[in-house]
């Protein structure tokens, strides 16, 4: 028995039999699945934050911030901009750090966050001239407010595919500069056997970074199952991530009608690279 093959039940809806292939296993992602998939799911991995925010407080991530914060401080002094907004600001760790990094402070902060527990936390420790407790595309449609910089760091990809290109197509007409920081997940086919090697493998470097359950139970067995559930490709029900590689954003970019697409890789990390895209 291999952890792909508890992943493969998933993908077929049985979750019965992923949790009994799980419990032969010895790996810290076996032991882990079992565990989630004893109980039911409960609700987004964002409404109660504890366990997202121990996941990003630890592990690779202390790197992985360390060089996103220092990537838009960057952005920061080049262009100096004065109406700023960040779209899926969490806690708002990120880009206060950035912030201070740059030396920038702008006229006006925009920040949009689902997780009304989340933007409170941000709201507290940045006050923005605007705080938005919805999503991005809610946000547009209620929002007519035009930016210099638009950034989104590891946000983008909770977004549906198609949902997603239309949402670029509008940020195109409300400003400067787009900034996505994300991961270049590899290019197979979601769901297939590689895609499921790939998973079980980088879950388990994942998984062992961190100690107790809180982060293993509370957040990233709910991403990892939620994105293998039948019909997962369009279902919003449960899945929380739609990731894909680099070359894919920036065709999602010219796509959606941007003139200057640009990427850089910013960070190894143990799931993907991380990278920087800039768009105009």
């Amino acid at each position: 028995m291999t952890d792909v093959d508890a992943l493969t039940a998933l993908t077929r809806g049985d979750r019965r039999q992923a949790r009994e292939l799980a419990l032969r296993g010895t790996s810290l992602l076996a032991q882990a699945l079992a565990t989630y998939l004893d109980t039911e799911d409960t609700g987004s991995v964002y409404d109660q934050p504890a366990a997202f925010e121990a996941f990003i407080s630890g592990g690779g991530n202390v790197g992985l911030y360390a060089a996103v914060e220092a990537a838009l401080a960057d952005q920061y002094r080049e262009l100096a901009p004065l109406r700023l907004a960040d779209i899926g600001c969490g806690d708002g760790r990120v880009i206060g750090n950035a912030l201070a990094l740059g030396g920038h402070l702008p006229d006006s902060l925009t920040l949009v966050e689902p997780s009304a527990a989340l933007l409170a936390q941000a709201v507290r420790a940045l006050t923005p001239s605007r705080a938005y407790a919805g999503t991005v595309q809610a946000f547009l449609s209620e929002v007519d407010a035009e930016f210099d910089l638009v950034e989104s760091t590891f946000a983008m990809h909770t977004i549906p595919h198609v949902e997603r290109t239309q949402v670029l197509a509008t940020l195109r007409h409300r400003t400067e500069r787009l900034v996505i920081v994300d991961f270049d997940v590899p290019a197979v086919e979601h769901g297939g056997p590689e895609h499921l090697r790939f998973l079980a493998e980088t879950y388990e470097r994942g998984l062992s970074e961190y100690t107790g359950d809180l982060v293993a139970q509370g957040f990233l067995m709910p991403v990892l199952v939620g994105q293998l559930t039948p019909g997962a490709l369009a279902s919003r029900a449960s899945r929380v991530t739609w990731e894909q590689p680099a070359t894919a954003w920036r065709e999602q970019l010219e796509k959606a009608g941007y003139a200057s697409v640009s990427v850089v890789t910013l960070h190894d990390y143990w799931s993907s690279p991380a990278f920087l895209l800039t768009a105009e």
